[in-house]
């Protein structure tokens, strides 16, 4: 799905004058303002109900505006940036002083991408043509906060409808969950957020697994809440060995349930919907919110998830599933 020329204009003349736009990225779908505008950021904030003290990410061109919004950038940011951008990493940088608050949450620091999707990086260099070459566009997750993030355009008109005046259209999204998220603002690289780009391929360039850190004196950062991504219907996760018992258990009470699964459904005692995921974690953070979203339409009481592998290649999709058991079921 390729935007026309009409489209671009339409979303960067949007953008000129201070208003939203949904665009793709290869994680999410993001809704976008001008980062530098402090007025067109507050209506992200407005349009997702986000607590205005929670940061967005800058999406960028390249990493030659980097610079711009940031400064005393390290030399292991840099190296970062050429390994992996475009793509869903995100840096955490000493800002600018000129960089809004509105932005940063109040911070002194920056979280800054060059996202990894066609369609958002020529909406980007457009709109760098006009505003200036360093221009760059905020953009969390183009859903209500808290709720599932959108991995289509029409997950975006079903959260947002009427808030967002335009959502260009780029297909579905590659990866399917958020970006990686490094903090480079402290001396030794660690990582805030889990994503698509693991420890594993962090090492390659940094020669260590870097550390993952939830401790107070980290930035905040977009995704860190302890609730998010989260279905309206009440979530459950469960081990596979107790899967059948529990599903059975559900029944008898009278409940319907609905279960996300790598595992095809058993013969007996079966739920009101089952959804066979990838038995691969990148397969199955693609199809996750997809499979969050459908089933929360299915009319069920109840969805249960069969807990994931314990190693360290199920890190992110396991970060996403426990802040969605946390903020499940809160309507």
């Amino acid at each position: 799905m390729t935007p026309s020329d009409l489209d671009y204009q339409r979303a960067v003349d949007l953008l000129v004058a201070g208003e939203l736009v949904a665009l793709p990225t290869e994680t999410v779908y993001g809704l976008g303002a001008d980062a530098a505008n402090p007025a067109a950021v507050a209506k992200i904030f407005a349009a997702k109900g986000r607590p205005a003290d929670h940061p967005l990410i800058v999406h960028l061109a390249g990493h030659d505006a980097v610079d711009h919004w940031a400064e005393q950038v390290p030399d292991v940011a840099w190296e970062l940036m050429e390994t992996f951008w475009p793509g869903p990493l995100t840096l955490i940088l000493k800002k600018q002083a000129w960089v809004p608050d509105a932005v940063t949450g109040g911070q002194d620091t920056v979280g800054l991408r060059v996202p990894g999707h066609p369609v958002a990086l020529e909406l980007l260099r457009r709109f760098a043509n006009v505003k200036g070459e360093h221009a760059g566009i905020a953009a969390p997750s183009a859903n209500r906060f808290g709720r599932i993030s959108p991995t289509t355009a029409g997950h975006v008109a079903e959260e947002l409808g009427e808030r967002v005046p335009l959502i260009l259209d780029g297909g579905p999204c590659k990866v399917g969950i958020e970006s990686t998220i490094i903090d480079c603002s402290r001396g030794e690289p660690v990582i805030l957020r889990p994503g698509h780009i693991s420890p594993v391929h962090l090492e390659a360039v940094l020669g260590r697994q870097p550390a993952v850190e939830t401790a107070a004196g980290a930035p905040r950062v977009s995704g860190s809440l302890e609730a998010h991504y989260a279905p309206v219907t009440p979530l459950r996760m469960v081990a596979g060995e107790r899967l059948l018992d529990f599903i059975n258990a559900q029944r008898h009470r009278g409940g319907k349930c609905a279960v996300i699964s790598a595992n095809q459904p058993p013969q007996a005692g079966m739920p009101h919907a089952w959804r066979l995921m990838p038995a691969d974690p990148v397969g199955y953070a693609h199809d996750l919110y997809a499979a969050l979203r459908d089933m929360d339409h299915a009319g069920v009481d109840l969805i249960v998830v069969e807990a994931l592998p314990a190693d360290a290649a199920w890190v992110a999709v396991a970060d996403r599933l426990r802040r969605a058991v946390a903020g499940a079921g809160q309507a």
